[in-house]
């Protein structure tokens, strides 16, 4: 690899952006195709599908290689309840770099979340810790309170996360929308929030309903949208 694609690629990792690289087979040329640069792309359609599955492999037509660069995942779950504690070590299978926030120190102890990087802090204070939030970051809002889970669902819409879902019945919903447009949050930005949160199975328990969320998130993280 030329020491520019190298230095460019590197950049583009450090700051968990996207990218791929794009190798002639005959060795005749290779380029760099940042993310937000894949529309331009003459396979383009392909960069798009390679991206969202995550794997490299040869171009259709097997005259290039793809090599896939693309952030590690994460998911910040707030609130430390029984649907996280099913939710957490699930992900974790996935390969989702799981980390849970609750201010409650009743609920975010290590006994009942062994394993997993646990804040016990208000969302404003433990994010500020964390990396930022990005497009390679699911939020999940579990409390049910709206002084725990606002700040968090604001916070990661306005970092355009791939996923934000948030527990709730659509009366709960409703009235969350309303604390999240006077909070400055826009309808387009609104609208991408999932919720009630996860996919409809007729879930039940809380096993059940981390499933539901958790195929969720890798239908948003893999999934084209429509």
């Amino acid at each position: 690899m030329r020491l520019d694609l190298l230095q460019a690629l590197n950049a583009e990792r450090a700051a968990r952006r996207a990218a791929i690289l794009v190798t002639a087979l005959d060795g005749s040329a290779q380029r760099l195709v940042r993310e937000a640069g894949i529309g331009a792309d003459p396979l383009a359609g392909e960069l798009a599908a390679r991206l969202r599955a995550g794997k490299s492999g040869l171009a259709e037509g097997g005259n290039v290689f793809l090599t896939v660069h693309v952030p590690p995942p994460r998911l910040v779950v707030i609130g430390a309840v029984h649907i996280s504690q099913a939710l957490a070590p699930m992900a974790a299978l996935t390969d989702l770099d799981v980390t849970i926030i609750d201010p409650r120190t009743a609920f975010a102890t290590p006994e009942r979340f062994p394993d997993v990087p646990l804040l016990a802090q208000w969302p404003e204070e433990a994010l500020a810790a964390l990396p930022p939030l990005d497009r390679y970051t699911a939020v999940a809002a579990l409390t049910h309170d709206p002084k725990i889970d606002d700040p968090a669902l604001v916070a990661a819409l306005r970092a355009e996360c791939f996923y934000v879902g948030a527990l709730g019945s659509r009366k709960t919903h409703a009235k969350r929308v309303e604390r999240l447009a006077q909070a400055g949050l826009d309808e387009a930005a609104i609208g991408r929030l999932r919720a009630p949160i996860g996919l409809d199975i007729g879930a039940v328990s809380p096993t059940e309903i981390a499933v539901s969320v958790l195929a969720e998130i890798i239908a948003a993280l893999r999934k084209a949208a429509p």
